[in-house]
């Protein structure tokens, strides 16, 4: 099977090749991602590979379908930048990594929540420079705090996890509670009663319909006063102008993201040596009390090789007409306080 990937990273090229070593597929890399202006690259081949910051919108799709593209493959777990009923329309196949390592999200929220909290990053740079001042450095201790958990698929439950060991009381909130999860303590409240109760609150949800801009200017409004966000799901979870008005306003107290709604131009790229144009982010880089990581939640080892290996297996199961749990369907929007999705 002729495969176009886009987005290629180093890492792409490597556990691919490695995960087709059999040599099922041909495998083609293009470092540009999939838009309408890089589209002319699927020419020839039987299907796309791509991630969450390719646009795979109806006019993209459209074209893939007279270059004769039958599956559109995704090195993700989201699918929000993929218009599924444009592909259904097309006979377009759609599948994806539903899961590949959620301890490896999890800990990486876990990781924003400590540093923004004890201010490691902020105590590296000062020693390099000998200085060992504990000014500013102040934080507090996470044992005891309330932290609350928006979306307890299976990173939710790992963050959920990870927090009780910590000596947190864990609150959670999803349109399907967990029975397992509440066997283990964790207590389901409604969005409002999770945002007024929480010290510390952790995204874990997808990005849907109902969940954009789920943290707005009234969702801050609610927040204890100097309470922490992390978000690690899909950046268009948060209204980033609201958020910067919360910050100033010291209504939200910290704020870690590895994920932003405007990614798609920045992420996974080097621009180092260019001037930035988004003004959003480079507002939110401006404050002290704000941890931006590059999307990297996922990138562990375990969590690259089981991508490749299920998008191989994707490869192999569409060729070969085996139905498959990884396939995605279109389905009519359903009106939703949250949206649950186990894989999230």
């Amino acid at each position: 099977m002729k495969v176009a990937v886009f987005s290629t990273n180093y890492y792409d090229r490597e556990y691919l090749i490695s995960a087709n070593a059999a040599g099922k597929h041909q495998l083609t890399f293009f470092n540009e991602p999939l838009r309408l202006e890089s589209i002319i690259l699927a020419t020839g081949f039987n299907a796309v590979c791509i991630v969450v910051s390719d646009d795979a919108n109806k006019k993209v799709i459209d074209q893939l379908s007279v270059f004769g593209i039958r599956l559109i493959t995704l090195r993700s777990t989201g699918f929000d930048n993929v218009n599924l009923a444009a592909a259904e329309a097309l006979h377009i196949k759609v599948m994806r990594v539903p899961s590949y390592s959620p301890q490896s999200i999890a800990e990486h929220a876990t990781a924003l929540a400590l540093t923004l909290n004890r201010k490691t990053h902020k105590a590296y740079n000062r020693v390099r420079d000998n200085n060992f001042s504990l000014n500013n450095l102040m934080g507090f201790t996470l044992s005891g705090k309330i932290v609350g958990v928006v979306g307890t698929g299976k990173i939710g439950r790992a963050f959920c996890t990870i927090m009780q060991g910590f000596g947190c009381r864990v609150i959670a909130c999803d349109i399907r509670e967990n029975q397992a999860m509440k066997e283990k303590g964790i207590e389901y409240k409604t969005f409002e009663e999770l945002l007024c109760l929480t010290d510390i609150i952790s995204i874990h949800c997808p990005l849907t319909s109902a969940t954009h801009h789920l943290f707005n200017s009234h969702a801050f409004s609610k927040l204890k006063k100097g309470a922490m966000l992390i978000n690690t799901s899909r950046g268009g979870v948060i209204k980033t102008t609201d958020a910067v008005e919360a910050l100033k306003s010291g209504q939200l107290g910290y704020l870690g993201i590895d994920v932003y709604e405007g990614e798609a131009n920045l992420f996974f790229k080097d621009m180092s040596g260019t001037i930035v144009e988004d003004d959003l982010i480079e507002r939110l880089m401006s404050f002290n009390n704000v941890l931006i990581t590059p999307h990297q939640a996922f990138f562990t080892k375990e969590a690259v090789e089981q991508i490749a290996v299920t998008t191989i297996q994707n490869l192999s199961d569409f060729e070969n007409h085996i139905s498959s749990a990884n396939e995605l369907k279109s389905v009519p929007n359903k009106p939703a306080k949250l949206a649950a999705n186990e894989n999230v």
